[in-house]
């Protein structure tokens, strides 16, 4: 194949990929809710279920 018909090809199939995931990303953000409170309160939860998870060392009777 001739060189330049290679780079043609390629460069057509790379601007086909970049508009693909051009218009993934676009639907992604289109589809997902702000998560600005969700994400705080998600975080919150972690928290406080790591900190109910986690046992108190109890001291050692001698």
């Amino acid at each position: 194949m001739n060189p330049d018909t290679h780079l043609a090809l390629h460069r057509l199939r790379a601007a086909d990929l970049h508009a693909e995931a051009d218009a993934q990303r676009l639907a992604l953000a289109a589809r997902r809710p702000p998560q600005g409170l969700r994400t705080r309160v998600g975080w919150t939860l972690v928290e406080v279920g790591l900190r109910l998870a986690s046992v108190p060392p109890r001291p050692r009777i001698a």
